[in-house]
C-alpha cells in the first residue's frame, strides 16, 4: 500500500507523545504496524522495549502478523497484547499468579446468581439482571466508586451494596481476580510499589495504543504511568467512533490528550479508502451534528457511487421481507451474498429477520449470539397462564403468575399437588375478600381457555392486568417500561396465525432447535450474509450494508435521553454507515406492533 503524507508523518514519529486521529477506512492498522517496524529499523529502540496494546486478541494477533510481514521475519520480541493480558502479566510477575487465579465468567455468574437469590430472589431469573449486575460491578471497580455514593440502575441501592460487598468477599475467599481486577490491582500496584513501576517503565520505553477512543479512565491512567517519564506514547483512534460508554469509554479522554501532553504532536488520517463519496458525505453530515468532537474533514479517492438509499416500510415484517427478497434473488442467480451485512441497534431486533432467513433458507452468520425471545421470563409467564387455563396445572406455573398482577396470594397457600385452584380456596375459606379475588382469577383462566393464542395474550395483558404489572415491575427495577412491553409485543406478534397453544408451542420448539443449532455450530464455510449489531460491526466492512429500524426509540435508542447519550447514538450510526463500501441502505418503518413510529432524527441530519 502506498502511504499518503499523513500516514508517513505518523510512521516517522520516533519519540515523545503523538495522537493520530484515524478516520474510518484510513489505514490505521497499517500505520501502527509500519510505525512499529520503523522504530525497529531506525534503531530508535530495541524490539523488546516496544509495547503495542489493543482491546481484543484478534486485533493484537492481526497487528503482530502485519508487523512480521513488514519485517519479513518469523518472530519478534515486540509485545503485542490486550490491556487485560498485559496487565495480568504484570500482576503475575509481581505476585506469582497463574491462570488458575482468574475468575471465569461461569464462576462469576454462579456467585452473582447465588447472591441475587439471597438478596433479591424475584429478580435473579428475570431478563438480563445478572448481566446488568455484573456490568455495574465493573463500573464501580473501574471508577473506584464508593458504593455509599453509587446509585444502582438495576436494583435498590442497598441491595446492590450488599451484593457488591459479598461478591468481593467471595472473590477473596477463592483467591481469584475478575477482569476488572486486572486493571484495578495493576493501578494499585504501581501506586504502592514505585520500584516495580520503574522496572516496567524501563521495559516498555515505547508504547502504542490502538482504538484509543475506547479506553476507560483506569486503562488510560495505567498507560500514562507506564509511559512516564519519557512519554513515548503513540495513540491511534477516532473520537467519532467512541461507542463503548457502558464500558467506561469516553471521547473526553481522547479530547483531553493534548491537555495532558501539551507537547504532543497530532496528525489526522483524513483519507477514507473504504467508502464511496456518497456514503462518506452522508456519514460526515451526520457526525458533524455532534459537539464533543475534533472538527475534521475527510475525503476519499473513491468514485461518487450510488446515492445512499433511505427506505420506508409499513412495519418491520415488510422491511425484513424486502431484505429477504433481495438476498433470495441474488442466491437464485448464483451470487455470493457474503458481501452483505444487515445491521441492527440491538440483537433482539434481529430475531424476526433470523426466523425469516431460516424459513427462506438464506445462509447467514452472526457476530453475536442471538438470545432466544422465548427464553424470556415474560414468555414463561404467558405460557403459565395458558397452561393453567387449559387445565394443565402445575405448582410451578401457579407460583409463577399467581401474583402477576398482585392478588396477595401467599406461597404457602399453594400445595405441592395442584390440580386446580381448590387448595387456594380452601386456604382462604374464611377471608371473603380473597375468595372474591380467587373467583376473578378462575373466571379469567376460563376466558383465556376459549381464546386463540393472539387473543389470549391480548386478554392477559389488558383485561387481566399483566401489562400494568410490568409497568410497576419496571419502576422497581429502574428500567423503562418500554423495554418490557416491547418484549410483550414481540411475543404477541409471534402468536399471530396460530390456531391454538399446541401450534404456538410447536413453532417455538422448531425455532429454538434451529437457533440452538446456529449458535452452537462451527463457523460456516458456505457464503452467508452477516447479521450484526452496530457495536458488533465495528472494524468490519462490506460492499453492501443495510441498517434497519432507523426509527426514534431504536436509533437513537430509547434509553438515550441526555445530550451526551444522543451523541453516542449518533456516533454508533456513523460507525454503521462507514462499514459500507459501495451501497448503503437505511430503512425505517411507519409502525410496529400497532404503535406508530417516527423516523430517526439522524436521517434528516445525514441529508436523507
Amino acid at each position: 500500500m502506498k502511504l499518503n503524507a499523513a500516514q508517513q508523518r505518523a510512521i516517522a514519529h520516533l519519540s515523545g507523545p503523538m495522537m493520530v486521529l484515524a478516520g474510518p477506512g484510513s489505514g490505521k492498522t497499517s500505520v501502527i504496524a509500519e510505525r512499529t517496524a520503523y522504530l525497529v529499523r531506525s534503531g530508535a529502540t530495541s524490539p523488546a522495549n516496544i509495547l503495542v496494546v489493543t482491546f481484543s486478541r484478534a486485533a493484537a494477533k492481526e497487528m503482530r502478523e502485519r508487523f512480521l510481514q513488514k519485517t519479513a521475519s518469523g518472530r519478534t520480541d515486540v509485545t503485542f497484547g490486550t490491556f487485560h493480558g498485559v496487565f495480568f502479566g504484570i500482576l503475575c510477575d509481581a505476585f506469582r499468579l497463574t491462570s488458575a487465579n482468574i475468575l471465569t465468567d461461569k464462576e462469576k455468574t454462579e456467585i452473582l446468581r447465588g447472591l441475587a437469590m439471597e438478596h433479591c430472589p424475584g429478580l435473579c431469573s428475570e431478563g438480563d439482571f445478572l448481566e446488568d449486575l455484573a456490568r455495574e460491578i465493573s463500573v464501580v471497580k473501574e471508577n473506584r466508586i464508593d458504593t455509599a455514593h453509587y446509585y444502582s440502575a438495576s436494583c435498590p441501592d442497598e441491595v446492590f451494596s450488599r451484593i457488591y460487598r459479598e461478591y468481593l468477599r467471595e472473590q477473596q475467599n477463592r483467591r481469584k481476580l475478575d477482569f476488572d481486577d486486572m486493571l484495578l490491582r495493576t493501578w494499585e500496584l504501581f501506586h504502592k510499589r514505585p520500584d516495580i513501576l520503574e522496572r516496567w517503565q524501563k521495559r516498555f520505553t515505547h508504547i502504542l495504543v490502538d482504538e484509543f477512543q475506547d479506553v476507560n479512565r483506569l486503562q488510560y491512567e495505567i498507560v500514562r504511568m507506564l509511559a512516564s517519564p519519557e512519554d513515548n506514547l503513540f495513540v491511534v483512534g477516532d473520537d467519532d467512533q467512541s461507542i463503548y460508554h457502558f464500558r467506561g469509554a469516553s471521547p473526553g479522554i481522547m479530547l483531553g490528550f493534548s491537555r495532558d501532553y501539551q507537547n504532543a504532536d497530532r496528525v489526522l488520517l483524513d483519507i477514507n479508502y473504504r467508502c464511496t463519496k456518497e456514503i462518506l458525505s452522508a456519514a460526515s453530515r451526520l457526525i458533524a451534528n455532534n459537539r464533543e468532537r475534533f472538527s475534521k474533514k475527510l475525503s476519499t479517492p473513491n468514485p461518487k457511487g450510488r446515492p445512499v438509499a433511505s427506505l420506508v416500510y409499513e412495519d418491520p415484517r415488510e422491511q425484513f421481507l424486502s431484505v429477504v427478497k433481495v438476498l433470495r434473488n441474488r442466491l437464485d442467480a448464483g451470487e455470493d451474498i457474503s458481501d452483505s451485512a444487515v445491521l441492527f441497534r440491538t440483537n433482539q431486533e434481529a430475531e424476526e429477520l433470523v426466523r425469516l432467513f431460516l424459513e427462506y433458507q438464506i445462509p447467514f452468520m452472526m457476530k453475536e449470539k442471538l438470545p432466544n425471545l422465548f427464553d424470556h421470563w415474560i414468555c414463561r409467564d404467558l405460557m403459565a397462564y395458558l397452561h393453567l387455563s387449559q387445565g394443565d396445572f402445575s405448582r410451578q406455573d401457579l407460583l409463577t403468575i399467581m401474583n402477576r398482577p398482585n392478588r396477595y396470594i401467599r406461597r404457602e397457600a399453594v400445595s405441592s399437588a395442584v390440580k386446580d385452584l381448590s387448595p387456594l380456596f380452601a386456604y382462604y375459606r374464611t377471608q371473603d375478600w380473597m375468595i372474591e379475588r380467587l373467583n376473578t382469577f378462575r373466571v379469567q383462566l376460563k376466558v383465556i381457555s376459549r381464546l386463540n393464542p393472539f387473543a389470549a395474550v391480548n386478554y392477559i395483558r389488558n383485561a387481566v392486568g399483566y401489562e400494568e404489572y410490568l409497568q410497576e415491575y419496571a419502576e422497581y427495577r429502574k428500567i423503562k417500561p418500554d423495554e418490557l412491553t416491547e418484549i410483550l409485543d414481540r411475543l404477541q406478534e409471534s402468536t399471530r396465525g396460530k390456531k391454538d397453544l399446541m401450534a404456538w408451542e410447536e413453532s417455538i420448539r422448531t425455532y429454538t432447535e434451529q437457533l440452538a443449532a446456529r449458535n452452537n455450530a462451527a463457523p460456516r464455510k458456505e457464503p452467508g450474509v452477516c447479521v450484526s449489531t452496530l457495536h458488533g460491526a465495528k472494524g468490519l466492512e462490506y460492499p453492501f450494508v443495510w441498517i434497519l429500524n432507523c426509527n426514534e426509540g431504536s436509533i437513537p435508542y430509547r434509553k438515550a435521553v441526555l445530550p451526551e447519550a444522543v451523541e453516542e447514538e449518533r456516533r454508533l450510526l456513523y460507525v454503521g454507515m462507514t462499514r459500507a463500501r459501495e451501497q448503503l441502505t437505511l430503512c425505517h418503518v411507519k409502525s410496529s406492533y400497532e404503535h406508530q413510529r417516527e423516523p430517526s432524527r439522524f436521517l434528516k441530519e445525514a441529508g436523507l
